[in-house]
């Protein structure tokens, strides 16, 4: 297939466009490069970047292509709290608009990354299914609420959307973000001899390696359209749920020389959620999640390593995405509505 990525430079982004182009496929990336800074890991990607905002694209540009996942946006909590109206002119408007777009150009598979954060503050004991009740507690989770409900709309005999619920990410990317809570654990741990907890441990998260993220995008754009139209799963393994805890016991027996600390004042996370990722396993064969949480510390550590990664490089803004977007705005290259400033786009060369 011809597919376009948007995000494609990104987190997940980074692993999924390699293992597609591993699959045949012909791919076009989507990325406005908010997060295109320096980096001390090595960058590979080659892949023709339509260098648009993704608020901007039109249908034209969408012509041509037989399938559009949507990974582009606001990508945590924290960020899309920082302006709710904006998240959701980025998160839900502009993906509706997107899919939209994208049917009225012929696309016929739209794979969206929705998250498991939908699901907000549980309040039972068993692990959350696909039908479960959602109760989003921030924009972010909010956000990917409507988009699901306003694309459901939108399928029919041709246009096939799936929504993909992801579980919290974890894993060497290039793109690496140390703002994901095994990855932030890992690098105090590496760095300072020291597991810091921001909360009190006690909430629950559903785990997922960032490559076995890739491989369930894999899974579904290679599945028969009955199987996934219009479907959402939770993508991840449902015994890979964990208190953040136990996440912090089991990156010290890794790194036994290590010291789980906890943040004064720590209070309880009120994102709290375990969620039952069998339903993808179940419908599509393709599916076969490879990562455990203590081998993706183990890996962890071990790029860490090899890449000589310092408390120095965790401290400034590279692997975080918040403080990526303030120092773009800081410094006058983001404007308040998180788009390139002229005197930025004038250094900047279209795709197109």
């Amino acid at each position: 297939m011809k597919v376009l990525v948007t995000g494609h430079q990104g987190y997940i982004g980074s692993i999924l466009v390699p293992m597609l182009q591993a699959a045949g496929h012909q791919v076009v990336g989507l990325d406005t490069g908010w997060y295109a800074s320096e980096t001390p890991l090595p960058q590979t990607d080659n892949t023709p970047n339509l260098e648009l905002d993704v608020r901007d694209i039109s249908v034209y540009q969408l012509s041509g292509f037989q399938a559009v996942l949507h990974l582009a946006g606001i990508s945590n909590d924290p960020v899309g709290d920082l302006d709710s109206d904006l998240t959701f002119e980025i998160n839900y408007e502009a993906s509706v608009r997107l899919a939209k777009n994208a049917k009225q150009a012929g696309v016929q598979r739209f794979l969206f990354a929705s998250s498991c954060s939908l699901y907000g503050a549980q309040t039972g004991d068993e692990p959350l299914s696909e039908s479960a009740h959602f109760d989003p507690i921030t924009a972010y989770g909010k956000s990917k609420v409507m988009v699901e409900q306003d694309v459901a709309s939108l399928a029919d005999g041709i246009f096939c959307p799936t929504y993909l619920r992801c579980a919290t990410a974890y894993g060497y990317s290039p793109r690496l973000r140390t703002d994901l809570v095994v990855n932030s654990l890992v690098a105090s741990a590496h760095c300072q001899n020291r597991i810091k907890m921001t909360s009190d441990g006690s909430p629950w998260r559903p785990l997922v390696h960032v490559e076995d993220i890739a491989r369930a995008y894999l899974a579904i754009l290679h599945a028969p359209r009955p199987l996934v139209h219009n479907q959402a799963f939770n993508v991840g393994r449902t015994k890979e749920n964990y208190q953040i805890r136990d996440v912090a016991k089991l990156v010290q027996s890794v790194l036994p020389t290590s010291e789980v600390e906890m943040a004064e004042h720590a209070e309880p996370d009120t994102r709290c959620y375990r969620v039952d990722c069998s339903k993808l396993q179940r419908t599509l064969s393709e599916f076969r999640p490879r990562w455990s949480v203590r081998q993706g510390i183990v890996e962890l550590f071990g790029a860490y390593h090899h890449y000589g990664l310092s408390q120095a490089d965790f401290d400034r803004p590279t692997f975080v995405r918040i403080q990526q977007i303030k120092q773009h705005r800081q410094a006058g290259r983001l404007t308040s509505d998180l788009r390139w400033s002229p005197s930025h786009l004038a250094t900047v060369q279209s795709w197109w």
